[in-house]
């Protein structure tokens, strides 16, 4: 059964179900949980928020929770069901999160596609509406940093502009908590993401999906979609300043060469210079309707090349949440044989999980194999990244993804 109860009220044993207040009110990633935490109750009394719903039928009610301040055990009534907490960052394989990573991202894209649809008939964009996706997403990322921001730049050039905005959303959760930001400050960061290109959507079609190069007036027209975004939004529902900000500012770069307002350095806030990366590798490294994706590795590579445009140190952080050598990159072996990045060793990012498929000194393919580069004893090593010329290995994303993840994610 549900109840409305003040925050205050509040006890150990009872079951969260609803906090009666925005989603960026609070520090925690899901409501709905067994308060069996001293620390979780002091969080919940000092989150400034009044009211909440317990539900008696998984917790304590009221009067019980009050009987047990007095001393009374808890055994007299049966223990309400054990909800575990969510895992620690980075700690599933990420093997076991790709099916549920495919499931999230289907469905980002979905919501994603309905959300641009109701803004191009002009309709009002209610953020609050994309708070349970963000949060979705941002569970994936702390379960695997890895999985959904792989998958997402699978994307097909039909589906770029949602993916792209799943993509960024997925980037900027794991940049955040890779810079030490709380949860709440990773939730904003993760809603600006999924917001951060709303202003396409006011783009003339043509212009947007030219299967080529942008003509000087065609990228003028461009480069007025992050102030088009932040007109659209501003007088939304549940619009945080800092969503308004990384809309309108994703294209600023340090040294001040970006654009709409020529910012340069601290003059751009925390969240924009993160999502000025998250933007450019989710756009370099995905198929387009006028060029084909870059390999990961060489995107970190050509991106750390380019002086002036982002915040070097978060960058670095970047970096790190990812791999020098991310998911899918294509790699040289000193035993002369091709691999793909399959997995990340977050304390040896030279040194990642590899699928290994392809002999050079033969011409000839091998039986996929997975090597563990990290793992004490073995002998190979990566020695360069590897360019795909021409697309001669298809489908190489079929070496790290099961073909059931991969038909999921474009289900």
């Amino acid at each position: 059964m549900l109840k409305k109860v003040p925050i205050l009220e509040l006890r150990l044993g009872m079951h969260l179900h609803k906090l009666e207040g925005a989603w960026l009110q609070h520090p925690f990633w899901t409501t709905r949980f067994v308060i069996d935490s001293s620390a979780d109750l002091r969080r919940l009394h000092a989150c400034g928020l009044s009211e909440c719903w317990i539900d008696t039928a998984l917790g304590l009610d009221v009067a019980v929770a009050a009987q047990t301040i007095a001393g009374p055990a808890l055994a007299a009534r049966p223990a309400p069901a054990k909800v575990q907490p969510p895992s620690p960052a980075g700690d599933r394989p990420l093997n076991a999160e790709l099916t549920q990573a495919a499931a999230i991202c289907s469905r980002g894209r979905k919501a994603v596609k309905a959300m641009f649809n109701e803004a191009r008939m002009g309709r009002t964009v209610d953020a609050e509406q994309c708070l349970p996706l963000v949060e979705e997403i941002a569970g994936s990322v702390q379960r695997n940093p890895g999985a959904l921001v792989s998958l997402a730049r699978l994307k097909t050039r039909d589906d770029y502009s949602y993916m792209h905005s799943v993509a960024v959303c997925g980037l900027m959760v794991a940049l955040a908590r890779q810079s030490g930001l709380d949860d709440s400050r990773c939730r904003e960061a993760g809603l600006a993401g999924l917001m951060h290109d709303i202003g396409k959507v006011l783009m003339p079609l043509e212009v947007l999906n030219k299967p080529g190069g942008l003509t000087d007036s065609e990228f003028d027209i461009m480069r007025t979609h992050p102030q088009q975004g932040h007109d659209l939004l501003k007088d939304g529902q549940g619009v945080a300043p800092s969503t308004l900000d990384v809309v309108l500012h994703h294209h600023e770069r340090i040294d001040g060469s970006g654009y709409p307002h020529r910012l340069a350095g601290d003059g751009i806030s925390l969240l924009a210079r993160m999502g000025a990366i998250c933007d450019v590798y989710d756009a370099v490294t995905s198929d387009r309707p006028y060029k084909d994706g870059w390999d990961p590795a060489q995107s970190i590579a050509s991106m750390a090349s380019w002086k002036g445009h982002f915040d070097t140190a978060l960058f670095a952080g970047f970096v790190q949440s990812l791999g020098i050598y991310p998911t899918g990159s294509l790699v040289r072996l000193a035993s002369g044989r091709l691999a793909v990045v399959a997995e990340q060793n977050p304390a040896k990012l030279v040194s990642p999980v590899v699928m290994v498929f392809y002999s050079i000194k033969s011409q000839l393919p091998l039986t996929p194999l997975r090597l563990d580069l990290a793992r004490p004893g073995t002998q190979d090593r990566i020695v360069a990244r590897e360019e795909n010329s021409g697309g001669r290995f298809s489908q190489l994303e079929a070496l790290w993804a099961d073909p059931e993840v991969l038909r999921r994610l474009r289900a």
